[in-house]
């Protein structure tokens, strides 16, 4: 009889009145304080991708540094690793000693990965999984991906953005036998391609999908249906993903389980918070050597992702504006000290505009038309359609490539914009992100894998499931050690008092962080 590695019983979306009964068979963590201190028709690929992949090399991040290389694309060459393998396609493999090092750097600030190597590897609870990603391939990704196969897992990586790849931990991954498809600088027509070789290899069935926006799992649903229809679980990340999965939900078109970590408090609270917060100057200054102070900045959108970006922007003396759909975050934005606005409204004084919303056309040719010269424009949100580019496209402008990841796109009369990763996600294609708040995020996915792999026949429909707060404490509890933090522990009289458990959940499933 198979040995269920069951973690949690999940809560439905769509039932979030009561919480349900959490059963865990834990993993037991009792010396906490461990070592660690000490898209989809083919296109045409496009001249100016192309023209990307081969200037993106002078990247300021020794990460993603690839200055040695020649324009040549990966497709077209054919590579193996040291012990021959060659079922992978990236830019270099002769850069995996250094794109080791970046991913050794990345352990020391990814505790929970490291503790769940060490106490269940032996036990391997992915044993038999077949895991298909498709997420940025980073050095902290890597630590995930390394993980993933040290518990059991098979798996096969894709890059869910074209500018995102850091070309050495992509060799390192390779040399250490993943096969990985992704480089730095691709184009549409090679980010597809490389989804569909994850997919479509040869004795390969993927049963498990980890996805980051949704591409993969879109991918899979329209071009390999019988494929789809295997797939014990998705986990899904970001927020276009989840609308995605939730819209094949409320179609009935959704025929297996799906996890929705992107809504987690621990992805919401630290991930889209803490990490945009920090990352949002790093890449803004990398690229554009901006000075903040006394700037006017619209940040469009003020959920997590916008809360952190207005709250680093305006430690440093900008003036924030903001634009909100939604009353309850706009009233939210209002009491931080900000003054909402509609973009139309102060389009043509502003220095910056950021864009995270998740949502499409957010900054339309009407805004672009009317920004003035040398406005900055950006995106924070996953999607790469919050700036409507291809209005920008036209005959009539020109686009003027200044420095990696940065475009002047300039008007008849003289007029010019600074465009940053054509609009995609800025802090991952233009800099890096701290390492500590992707390991919250990335053992919250690797444990909703294993729990979507090992449940029992029936537990999980057809639908998109939420993390319960018992989940998300126990990743929390993990990172605690890091910070050599004490948590203090309830009496059975306190306990008793707020009627809750001694060992949690503290909060209960409606409760906002």
């Amino acid at each position: 009889m198979k040995k269920v590695y069951s973690l949690v019983n999940f809560t439905k979306a769509k039932d979030q009145e009561t919480v349900q009964s959490i059963c865990i068979k834990q993993i037991q963590f009792n010396d906490q304080n461990q070592e660690f201190n000490k898209r989809p028709t083919k296109t045409v690929r496009r001249s100016l991708s192309r023209s990307i992949s081969q200037s993106s090399t002078d990247s300021f991040s020794s990460a993603c540094s690839d200055s040695s290389e020649d324009g040549t694309s990966p497709r077209d060459k054919l590579q193996k690793t040291s012990t021959g393998f060659s079922d992978f396609c990236i830019k270099n493999i002769k850069q995996a000693e250094f794109g080791r090092k970046e991913i050794e750097i990345a352990q020391q600030e990814m505790p929970a990965l490291m503790v769940l190597r060490k106490k269940v590897g032996g036990e391997k609870p992915l044993a038999g999984a077949k895991v298909v990603g498709c997420t940025h391939v980073t050095a902290q990704t890597a630590v995930l991906i390394e993980t993933l196969c040290l518990l059991g897992a098979q798996c096969r990586w894709a890059a869910c953005n074209i500018f995102s790849t850091q070309n050495t931990v992509a060799a390192a991954l390779a040399e250490g036998g993943t096969s990985v498809f992704a480089w730095r600088g691709e184009s549409e027509d090679d980010f597809w391609w490389c989804i569909d070789r994850c997919v479509t290899a040869e004795a390969w069935q993927p049963n498990m999908i980890l996805d980051d926006g949704g591409d993969l799992t879109h991918w899979i649903y329209k071009k390999y249906p019988s494929v789809f229809r295997k797939v014990k679980g998705i986990v899904e990340e970001s927020v276009t993903g989840i609308y995605r999965l939730y819209q094949l939900s409320k179609a009935g078109k959704l025929c297996i389980p799906a996890m929705n970590v992107n809504d987690s408090v621990t992805k919401q609270k630290f991930d889209n918070l803490y990490c945009c917060k920090e990352s949002i100057l790093d890449g803004l200054k990398r690229t554009t050597d901006v000075m903040f102070g006394g700037k006017q900045v619209m940040v469009c959108g003020y959920g997590e992702v916008g809360k952190g970006c207005c709250a680093a922007l305006k430690a440093l003396g900008t003036v924030v504006h903001v634009t909100e759909v939604d009353p309850i975050c706009a009233l939210q934005a209002c009491m931080d000290g900000f003054r909402v606005v509609k973009l139309s409204e102060v389009v043509r004084q502003v220095d910056m505009v950021i864009t995270c919303t998740g949502n499409k056309n957010v900054v339309n040719r009407e805004h672009l038309d009317r920004m003035k010269n040398g406005c900055i424009v950006c995106n924070m949100g996953h999607s790469s359609t919050e700036i409507d580019l291809t209005s920008l496209r036209t005959a009539e402008l020109r686009w003027e490539r200044v420095r990696p990841h940065v475009d002047h796109v300039i008007w008849p009369d003289g007029k010019r914009i600074t465009l940053l990763a054509e609009g995609r996600l800025l802090n991952l294609s233009c800099s890096t992100v701290p390492s500590l708040v992707l390991s919250i995020t990335a053992t919250t996915q690797a444990l909703a894998l294993i729990e979507l792999y090992s449940a029992p026949e029936g537990r999980y429909k057809q639908d998109v499931y939420l993390l319960p707060k018992k989940m998300d404490e126990f990743v929390a509890s993990l990172h605690l050690p890091a910070f050599e933090a004490h948590l203090t522990e309830l009496t059975d009289e306190q306990a008793k008092y707020l009627g809750i458990s001694k060992h949690g959940p503290f909060k209960a499933n409606y409760y906002r962080y």
